[in-house]
Formats: C-alpha cells, sequence, structure tokens
C-alpha cells in the first residue's frame, strides 16, 4: 500500500487516499511487531501442546494489542488526514467525507 501511495505521489496524485507517514505509524509497527511475536510464540504454545487456557489467553493479549494498534490507526486518521482534507471545499473534501464513512466499520 505504501507503494502504492509513493507511486500515486510520484504521479501527481494528491488526492485524500495519499497519507503518507504519520507520527502513530512507527508506534503501530511496533504494536504490530510485538503481536507477530507473540502469534509465534502462540504457534510454539500449541506445538508444545500447552493448556488451552494459557493458550486462549495468550491469543487473547493479541487481539487486545492488534486492537489497540488499530484504535491508534485510526484516531491518527481522523485527526491528522480528515482534519487536514475536510479544512478546505472541493473535491477533496467529500473524497474525506467518504472516507471517513468507510473507516469507520473498523471501529
Amino acid at each position: 500500500m505504501v507503494v502504492r501511495r509513493k507511486v500515486a505521489a510520484a504521479n501527481g496524485d494528491t488526492g485524500a487516499a495519499d497519507h503518507g507517514l504519520h507520527h502513530s505509524h512507527k508506534q503501530v509497527i511496533g504494536r504490530m511487531n510485538r503481536a507477530a511475536g507473540q502469534i509465534r510464540n502462540i504457534v510454539a504454545m500449541i506445538e508444545a501442546q500447552r493448556s488451552c487456557l494459557d493458550i486462549a489467553q495468550q491469543i487473547h493479549a493479541v487481539e487486545m494489542a492488534i486492537n489497540a494498534a488499530k484504535k491508534t490507526l485510526i484516531k491518527d486518521h481522523v485527526d491528522h488526514c480528515l482534519e487536514a482534507a475536510t479544512d478546505g471545499h472541493g473535491p477533496g473534501r467529500r473524497a474525506a467525507i467518504d472516507e471517513f464513512k468507510e473507516i469507520t466499520k473498523y471501529l
């Protein structure tokens, strides 16, 4: 997706979908990398035939970590991308509102 945005930007496309890197992205990447590590540990737990309770607890922890990353990403989008796009008038404003409607289904 990042590559597609860079290509679009290089072609002069600066529409509402071209958001680039935000300050929260580093935090989201960190959370997702930790979740990926937790998932690898869960697989190892299953292979080691650990208790279902222990495995379920770890799966729940991964779900919570991913949800926190998602909320951070969406909040950043609303705070920065949507706010900037709706400051003016024209097609960018409409596209930003449509994108907001679309992203809310992931809350």
